[in-house]
């Protein structure tokens, strides 16, 4: 008998500066793809003519990644222009120009990633939905954005999308705010195998470029509201006042289209209650150096108020890294309650915690990669490959 085709999938290109946690996401299916479930999937990943170019190049550096480069798959830089891309989609039934660049590169399956594209599109897909945050935390978004978004999800859910997940709790999330839902859904629960390239920088040569001591604590998240920062500084101040000095290192995008200036006016906050020591804004960092800060850390602090499975805690549980998480359900069913955790309006809590494991953290030392950490990557790698299978098989999905 012939061999199978490797069957090709189509994504869209996640950039690094707008959701870091997607960007890595892809990334590392695709590394995990190659090493463990060759030549059963060919990832087509469709980016905008602007997007950044030494990150594309290493996404198509990955063995068996395809790139293709399209205006039709430039972002939209406006909530009004994205608004627009989706009712075009709903009104017309598909969207024609991703569709032709779909057929020309002889697509076989999309995986719809905040974007839809279309309920009469003709390939089986996949939406994937990482969260539900306008649901859980409407407060943080527009009026417009939170029904653009909820109306995007719900046009999914109606043109039979079958429906990927990351965690258990938001499976529950979905049964909650879209009951009644009859789509196929599929949990999958992602692992991350940092690459062996990004893994030879010297932790404490990093560690000394950016002036930071020895021991210290590492929150490598973007800096929007919702991932929680303010938690942090209120914890810092706390243990200055006990007289404990304490640093943390904070890394990540600074942008946020939701709330334009919140990072500056937080780091004048910063100043104005004498932290800046303790709290360091190291801005967007290479992603040799965030693997080389996470290794060498005291702990990671993950304070964020909504998550759907962090790859933040993923890649500090591949390298066992101890890690000071909120308390949400998610971060318990992704650690198995092997964290230390907090209420997201507790910083008395975080900060006796840090202070507890600053007391026994041991500097100097750079951690490696568990050995039990494959096993892991490849249970991830035969779920999104079983979910490929079942979705083709299906001739409704769609």
């Amino acid at each position: 008998m012939p061999e199978r085709a490797p069957l090709r999938i189509a994504f869209t290109n996640i950039p690094r500066r707008l959701w870091a946690g997607g960007h890595n996401y892809q990334r590392n299916l695709f590394e995990a793809l190659n090493r463990h479930a060759p030549g059963s999937v060919t990832p087509v990943l469709f980016a905008g003519t602007a997007d950044d170019a030494e990150e594309i190049a290493a996404l198509a550096g990955i063995p068996g990644v395809e790139v293709v480069r399209s205006q039709v798959f430039d972002h939209a830089p406006t909530g009004l222009a994205r608004a627009t891309d989706l009712a075009r989609a709903i009104a017309f039934g598909q969207d024609g120009p991703a569709v032709a660049e779909f057929r020309l590169r002889k697509i076989d399956m999309v995986f719809e990633s905040a974007r839809f594209f279309g309920w009469r599109l003709p390939f089986p897909a996949v939406a994937w939905f990482p969260d539900f945050q306008h649901r859980l935390l409407p407060q943080l978004f527009s009026r417009s954005a939170y029904w653009r978004r909820d109306l995007g999800f719900r046009v999914q859910i109606a043109s039979g999308r079958h429906i990927m997940l990351s965690s258990a709790s938001a499976l529950g999330d979905l049964k909650r705010f879209y009951p009644g839902v009859s789509n196929g859904v599929s949990v999958v629960r992602f692992a991350t195998e940092p690459p062996a390239r990004l893994l030879t920088t010297n932790p404490f040569d990093v560690i000394a470029g950016y002036g930071l001591p020895p021991r210290y604590f590492y929150l490598p998240n973007q800096f929007w509201r919702h991932k929680n920062h303010r938690l942090v500084v209120d914890a810092l101040d706390l243990l200055k006042r006990r007289g404990v000095d304490i640093v943390v290192a904070a890394s990540g995008s600074t942008l946020d289209f939701r709330e334009p200036g919140r990072f500056e006016a937080m780091m004048q906050e910063v100043k104005a209650r004498g932290l800046e020591t303790n709290f360091r804004h190291l801005g967007m960092i290479p992603l040799d150096h965030v693997y080389a800060l996470l290794r060498a850390s005291a702990a990671l602090i993950n304070p964020s108020e909504c998550e759907g499975w962090s790859t933040t805690v993923e890649e500090a549980k591949s390298f066992g890294v101890p890690m000071l998480l909120s308390g949400l359900d998610v971060h318990r069913e992704q650690t198995e309650g092997r964290a230390r955790y907090f209420g997201i309006h507790d910083a008395e809590a975080l900060a006796d915690h840090m202070s507890q494991v600053a007391r026994s953290a041991d500097p100097g030392i750079a951690r490696d990669l568990l050995p039990n950490l494959e096993e892991r990557v490849k249970a991830f790698v035969a779920d999104f490959v079983r979910l490929t299978a079942d979705v083709m098989k299906n001739p409704e999905a769609r």
